[in-house]
């Protein structure tokens, strides 16, 4: 499956089931779910993956595991997103083959350049503003930074930390294809709404 941009990822969290999670998030038309959950087992991750990605087919939107490539290729995920500390991309896009997606998270010109070196789809750059949904040793790099990789790179970026509906034209405005977020729709009291919400605002901000 292709992705298509402008593009809202919603990353699950470890607070509650992440199918549940990801089909909230899904009837308020989120284009790309990622399955991220550090303290799972490899048996909890494929059968969360199970289900999420027969969720995603229902809706016509895109599966991507964090971190785990072989739960991506044993559930026949559309995709993994890699950190810097994960497996290789260049290895990865080997296993994938050319039919699935690859992202991997950039913080710098020359982490994104290497990332589409080594046959990454997409980039997601972070974090852009102060985030409490990850543990995050460096500051934030700041929207004004998006712009630098976007000129550097072919493959689109999409901007991740501290996203909400006040920002998202600011991200986008400097030449983000999309947005990838946790607390933003995670914490709201309806998720469907707030998903809503945040593509409405970031498709008008193109406009």
């Amino acid at each position: 499956m292709n992705l298509h941009y402008p593009v809202l990822c919603f990353i699950t969290t470890e607070s509650s089931c992440p199918p549940m999670q990801a089909e909230k998030t899904l009837k308020g038309g989120a284009h790309m779910i990622q399955l991220r959950h550090k303290s799972a087992s490899g048996s909890e991750l494929y059968r969360w993956s199970v289900d999420i990605k027969r969720l995603c087919e229902r809706y016509n939107a895109i599966f991507i595991v964090n971190d785990r490539l072989d739960i991506a290729l044993a559930a026949d995920a559309d995709g993994v997103h890699l950190g810097q500390e994960d497996f290789p991309p260049d290895m990865a896009r080997k296993m994938l083959g050319k039919g699935k997606i690859l992202g991997v998270s950039v913080s710098s010109v020359s982490e994104a350049r290497s990332a589409e070196q080594s046959g990454a789809d997409y980039i997601g750059l972070g974090h852009i503003f102060s985030t409490t949904s990850k543990q995050k040793s460096g500051k934030p790099i700041g929207p004004g930074r998006i712009p630098e990789i976007v000129d550097n790179v072919s493959i689109p970026v999409i901007a991740i930390g501290g996203i909400t509906e006040k920002n998202t034209c600011e991200v986008m405005r400097r030449g983000a294809s999309g947005i990838a977020v946790i607390s933003a729709i995670a914490e709201s009291p309806n998720p469907e709404t707030a998903t809503a919400g945040l593509i409405k605002n970031m498709q008008s901000c193109l406009q």
